[in-house]
């Protein structure tokens, strides 16, 4: 018996009909991560996020509620909201033919709608999205009935952290943005998912982060064990690019949880990595077969963003593993296309649970 367990093949990474499937079967079936809530703070705030096929817009409401809709006029399909982010008066007017809608969804106004009384304003309202909120993000589900959110979301966390409240020490929907970095990555989500998940890789390209959390460059990833945390380096004094102290531990984190770093993967698109002092965010938006966008999102105390701290080398550590782990996907994916990959690669032991990720990826599609 082989110790190598076979991948999947090249074509699923850049076929555009598995894309296309995967667009429907993965991503507008399941819960999606797609905005910060507190970066819409007053009413008429909104933002819009690509959900597999459709646009989605988000928006603060006048009762101070967030929802989302389908980014498309009712009348002859205009999309609503051209730009990525805004904020409006009253209404979201269609610049076509001036149809507006109230921010909870309903028909306010059209030219000559007082002649047509029989019209029904929330039947032909804006199409709204499922949405739940957890972890300071709005999270988007496009299926007519979505999958149990404690169960497929933060049931991952749990899953992987053994414990249903250890998330809930780091308080990350109190903390603040400290940064953002948007990477525009030339290749397949799945890519990004299976090198997330593994460290087979870590002592070959992320020299800096194998100095801070020594036990990675054994090649065994946080996320190969439950409940685990990889231990800083005796002469780390915090997560920074050169070892130095960071902001101090969070109020809420555990003396267990203290110099320790934990990575959590939230099927299909999402990225939690927990470190002491602050917490960082991937969110992925697969836009092609061979292009995904990736949103990071640094986050700390907001006395920390508040006082205008150097993050800098906070920061650092992390988008320095950001370029090396997405470079080396942009490395992978020519070679997807190759005679050499028709019947896919392989994985070593410490490799094999991305197999799990293989066998869910095939259910998904299957149906």
């Amino acid at each position: 018996m082989s110790s190598l367990v076979s991948t999947l093949p090249g074509r699923s990474y850049t076929d555009p009909e598995i894309f296309r499937r995967e667009q429907e079967k993965i991503f507008e079936a399941l819960w999606f991560c797609a905005v910060r809530t507190d970066e819409l703070a007053r009413p008429g705030a909104f933002k819009t996020i690509q959900v597999g096929r459709e646009s989605v817009i988000v928006v603060r409401g006048h009762d101070n509620g967030l929802r989302a809709f389908l980014n498309v006029c009712r009348h002859r399909g205009a999309r609503l909201c051209a730009e990525p982010e805004g904020q409006v008066k009253r209404t979201i007017r269609c610049a076509y033919h001036a149809w507006s809608y109230d921010l909870d969804g309903k028909l306010a106004a059209a030219p000559n709608l007082a002649k047509m009384p029989d019209i029904d304003r929330v039947a032909y309202g804006m199409i709204p999205v499922h949405l739940r909120e957890w972890l300071g993000y709005a999270w988007l589900c496009l299926a007519g009935e979505p999958p149990s959110f404690e169960e497929s979301v933060t049931g991952a966390a749990t899953e992987r952290l053994g414990d249903p409240a250890a998330i809930e020490h780091y308080h990350v929907d109190k903390l603040a943005l400290g940064r953002r970095i948007v990477y525009d990555v030339q290749a397949n989500w799945k890519l990004i998912v299976e090198n997330f998940m593994e460290c087979y890789h870590c002592a070959t390209i992320h020299p800096e982060l194998t100095a801070v959390l020594p036990e990675f460059a054994g090649g065994y990833a946080a996320q190969y064990y439950v409940g685990h945390g990889a231990e800083f380096a005796e002469r780390a004094e915090g997560f920074t690019v050169d070892g130095r102290a960071g902001f101090g531990k969070l109020p809420g984190v555990s003396a267990e949880q203290d110099r320790r770093y934990y990575a959590i993967t939230v099927r299909p698109q999402v990225f939690i990595n927990l470190v002491p002092d602050h917490v960082i965010m991937h969110r992925m938006i697969p836009l092609a077969a061979d292009r995904t966008i990736v949103e990071c999102d640094w986050l700390y105390h907001p006395d920390v963003v508040a006082s205008g701290a150097d993050l800098s080398h906070s920061v650092e550590l992390f988008h320095r593993v950001n370029e090396q782990d997405f470079d080396a996907c942009e490395r992978t994916q020519p070679g997807m296309s190759s005679r050499a990959y028709r019947d896919g690669g392989v994985l070593v032991p410490s490799e094999h649970h991305i197999s799990a990720f293989h066998h869910w990826v095939n259910q998904r599609l299957r149906g």
